[in-house]
């Protein structure tokens, strides 16, 4: 069960009658319990994110949002702190803006718009976190902006992720390959950088489509088996409101490129074996979901999901000789509802079926 809430507020300073410091937010609880394993259910303050920003003018403004996960921080503790975002931005025209600083990327349905009141579940869906890793953000500068014609497009220079970082337990970067070697803005090494661009078509009420992708850098100029090591994520969503239905699918690969030679003598063997850098991951997700009733500001929203994705697809180099797998498809169901009191308040309800890894099938809530 998930439950959350978000809320924003202005407050007015003394030398002008419209507000310039904004304060917003969320918070997340949830409850996780493996259908075939009660003792591991789990119950956790999942986040807790303030949000702050300030407007100079009508055309700069300055946000910063800081997370607090699993309740607790502590060196003993699974808690984490972090500024997920911390940006200046500016309206160069009514039609372009600029921004620069730490911020999320625009890739995706969930990586900017990640607030629980905005996404079916009560877990974000895997497909925008084991492979787009949300909360992806990094550190740079972009431009965003709109045409009279229904266009929404980002591009921008930033930080890139780390190949040192790979680790040797495979249970980490079976979880998200990009999220086990991202660098967050903690000082981050930029000796390879990374572009993106994303565009996204809005014209038609109810409707949008659109795509992104991002590369760059990994080696950075590092002294590593491959000097030359990048990567590349690509991604296409689309997103179609008839009347009280909502349909969505998202799919998207990522690649590893020139990484046979780090994979051949840059890695030291773990407890499960050899943990290589795949030349793939990818996954795809289509959901449905239903406005089954609402009065005022309740709500009541059913939901199913299909996903199926891989991190761990394919090996090149030495590594096919000695018989390194590729990871089996996952593919999961997953059947729901949210209950909103509010537009910014909703209790959710889920259950997750493994196909293959039956052992994962859970029952989830949260209150949000």
């Amino acid at each position: 069960m998930n439950a959350a809430t978000s809320n924003s507020s202005s407050i007015a300073v003394a030398d002008s009658p419209e507000p310039r410091v904004s304060l917003f937010g969320y918070g997340e609880l949830s409850y996780t319990r493996p259908r075939n394993n009660p003792a591991d259910a789990v119950a956790t303050a999942r986040r807790g994110v303030l949000g702050f920003g300030y407007r100079f003018n009508d055309r700069t403004r300055f946000a910063a949002e800081l997370e607090i996960e699993n309740a607790v921080v502590s060196a003993g503790d699974q808690g984490e702190v972090a500024f997920e975002q911390l940006y200046v931005e500016h309206d160069i025209t009514d039609r372009l803006t600029a921004k620069a600083g730490l911020f999320l990327l625009p890739i995706g349905y969930m990586n900017e718009t990640h607030e629980p009141t905005r996404y079916y579940g009560v877990t974000r869906n895997l497909v925008e976190t084991a492979i787009i890793p949300t909360t992806w953000r990094e550190m740079g500068v972009g431009l965003h902006g709109t045409t009279e014609m229904g266009l929404r497009w980002n591009a921008g220079m930033v930080t890139s992720f780390d190949l040192t970082k790979w680790p040797t337990e495979s249970a980490q970067t079976r979880e998200s390959p990009l999220a086990a070697i991202h660098q967050e803005g903690q000082l981050a090494k930029a000796g390879s950088l990374a572009y993106y661009a994303a565009l996204n078509y809005d014209g038609i009420p109810g409707f949008n489509m659109g795509g992104s992708v991002f590369a760059g850098g990994i080696a950075q100029k590092q002294p590593i088996a491959s000097p030359n090591a990048s990567m590349s994520l690509t991604e296409l969503h689309a997103k179609w409101q008839p009347g009280r239905w909502e349909f969505s699918g998202l799919m998207a690969q990522g690649q590893f490129h020139q990484v046979p030679a780090f994979n051949s003598t840059g890695l030291t063997a773990g407890p499960n074996g050899i943990n290589a850098v795949p030349d793939r991951f990818r996954g795809w997700y289509a959901q449905a979901a239903y406005r089954l009733w609402r009065q005022g500001d309740y709500s009541l929203h059913p939901f199913a999901r299909y996903e199926r994705l891989n991190t761990a697809v394919g090996f090149s180099g030495q590594l096919q000789g000695l018989g390194v797998p590729s990871d089996p498809d996952t593919r999961v169901m997953t059947v729901g509802a949210s209950f909103y009191l509010h537009p910014q308040v909703v209790l959710k309800v889920d259950t997750q079926r493994y196909f293959k890894d039956r052992k994962s099938t859970r029952l989830n809530s949260s209150h949000t």
